[in-house]
């Protein structure tokens, strides 16, 4: 190594506020509180095993863990030996899980034991089996000391048992690869995103001062963060998890979320800031307003709520503002970008139905089909170049040469950016519908239906038409009480839309399929509408 590098690991937001104040609450769950000085030795210790194992710099590690303290345990031990951190979504089964071990050359899994309703152990196990280039899985158990319910394969309680509480953090390069987030993408398997030290570094560091104009720090106390969003997915790890250490400040977990659980837990907790996708902001306010549930204890400590994952329909944002008192921020991002991008800054008002603007160090444009610049207010594909975007897809040259087309990265997502340079994300590339030679944007469509009275929740998607090529369906979940039929609903989006976009087809439903980061997954819908017609 070139003792001349600059280096940076991330691993080091830990140990600096080990050393400034490590009495202080690091991570919190329920009756489990780890202090920063506890989070430093549990990390080093975990560096000091993997070294062991013959693992460090270069070499990548899988982690299968909910929102648990053993995540950020693990997760910056592994850094910290200048490693590279793959976590893995919680509810993989076996063969999901065998293809990233395999993709990513993982060398070693840490995986949570898990339940009867996640067996990750088990199913972890079975891919472990089948992958001889990763040689070591330890198991964290639901109590520490308990024994290995895997056998064969040690607790992560036995691997660290003897081991130092001191490490010397590995001195990596800010362009050294940090973590491998996988993405589905738009096509074909999944792609692993190579995020550097510096990209995620300066995501953090950036999205952290995006929110000190919010969160007064004149007080000298630490303010405290919940995070209900998974920690595998990059939103709860880098705007929440990482983001918050780097402030020193207390990050609270929920292994799973539902809104009673969540709204008890920012009043007990007195939640200063949290991240939510829709789907979760709809489902607070619908159990408050159902319950009656007394949000007086969450108004009290709450300072900033943020949204990303998906566009917030404009109308739950204005309800959530007005009954919870509390600023909605809409951010956008993806796993390629750390995944921050552009935010609607405190310092300008927000624009409702936009993501806000470029945050520091990053360029934003909308682009057409030749990759050039589309005028304001006109629909585009978002590229985006900045620190924030990976250095990659790794081990696949193509797909990173396709995605940096003329030296911006292209998210597939169709966008519109204004006079002040505010972005709208109207859809995804392969969202829109071609109806009869025209592009309809679910999008734009879901933002109206949202402010009819009865509705309560919507997907908008394009189905199989002879005549048309495609035409356009929505999938509604009313509110409780409301009713409506068939015909008055398309009578009603007759009046609202164009004659090429209002939907033809209409389907109530009790619930929409929800994916694993929380979001309206219309890949559910597309599938269950496959199995459908063949059968």
């Amino acid at each position: 190594m070139n003792s001349n590098v600059t280096t940076l690991n991330l691993a080091s937001i830990v140990s600096h506020h080990a050393r400034l104040a490590p009495q202080k609450e690091a991570v919190v769950l329920g009756d489990s509180r780890f202090t920063y000085g506890q989070l430093e030795a549990m990390t080093n210790k975990v560096a000091n095993a993997l070294a062991k194992m013959g693992i460090g710099h270069g070499d990548k590690v899988a982690l299968n863990c909910p929102n648990l303290p053993y995540f950020p345990i693990v997760y910056y031990g592994i850094m910290k030996t200048g490693a590279a951190v793959v976590p893995l979504c919680v509810l993989f089964k076996a063969r999901e899980i065998e293809y990233q071990l395999r993709d990513s050359d993982a060398k070693a899994v840490f995986v949570f034991e898990g339940t009867d309703e996640l067996p990750m152990g088990s199913e972890t196990k079975e891919a472990f089996d089948k992958v001889d280039s990763c040689e070591h899985l330890v198991v964290m158990t639901k109590e520490l000391t308990s024994p290995s319910p895997i056998e064969g394969h040690p607790t992560l309680a036995q691997v660290i048992g003897g081991e130092s509480d001191k490490f010397d953090i590995y001195p990596t390069a800010p362009d050294d690869t940090c973590a491998i987030l996988y993405t589905s993408g738009t096509t074909g398997m999944p792609k692993g995103a190579e995020l550097t030290h510096l990209n995620l570094w300066s995501n953090v560091v950036t999205t952290y001062s995006i929110h000190l104009p919010m969160l007064d720090f004149t007080d000298g106390e630490q303010k405290t963060v919940l995070i209900t969003l998974p920690l595998f997915h990059t939103t709860g790890q880098t705007v929440q998890m990482n983001t918050n250490i780097y402030g020193g400040n207390r990050v609270v977990l929920l292994p799973r979320f539902d809104p009673k659980t969540t709204l008890d837990t920012m009043v007990a907790e007195k939640v200063n800031f949290w991240v939510g996708v829709p789907t979760m902001y709809w489902a607070l306010l619908r159990y408050a307003e159902e319950t009656g549930y007394d949000i007086s204890g969450v108004k009290d400590n709450m300072k900033v709520c943020t949204s990303g994952g998906a566009p917030m329909p404009v109308e739950v944002m204005r309800e959530f503002t007005e009954k919870f008192g509390v600023r909605v921020l809409e951010g956008y991002g993806l796993s390629e970008t750390s995944p921050l991008a552009t935010f609607n800054h405190f310092e300008k008002p927000s624009k409702p139905g936009t993501v806000g603007q470029p945050i520091f160090g990053v360029d934003v444009r909308c682009v057409d089909e030749n990759d050039n610049e589309v005028p304001r207010g006109t629909r585009g594909e978002v590229v985006i170049r900045g620190t924030n975007v990976m250095k990659g897809y790794y081990k696949r040259p193509d797909a990173t040469a396709e995605a940096f087309r003329n030296g911006w990265f292209h998210t597939g997502d169709i966008g519109i950016m204004d006079d002040e340079g505010y972005l709208a994300i109207v859809d995804r590339k392969k969202d829109m519908i071609l109806r009869g030679g025209y592009n309809v944007y679910p999008r734009e469509l879901e933002e109206v239906i949202m402010t009819h009275p009865a509705v309560s929740m919507v997907a908008v998607l394009g189905v199989p038409d002879e005549k048309m090529g495609e035409e356009v369906k929505a999938f509604l979940v009313l509110k409780e009480g409301a009713t409506l039929t068939h015909s008055d609903f398309i009578d009603w989006c007759r009046e609202q839309f164009a004659a090429n976009k209002y939907p033809r087809y209409v389907e109530f439903r009790d619930s929409l399929p929800i994916g694993n980061t929380g979001k309206i997954s219309k890949l559910a819908l597309r599938e269950e509408m496959a199995s459908h017609s063949h059968n």
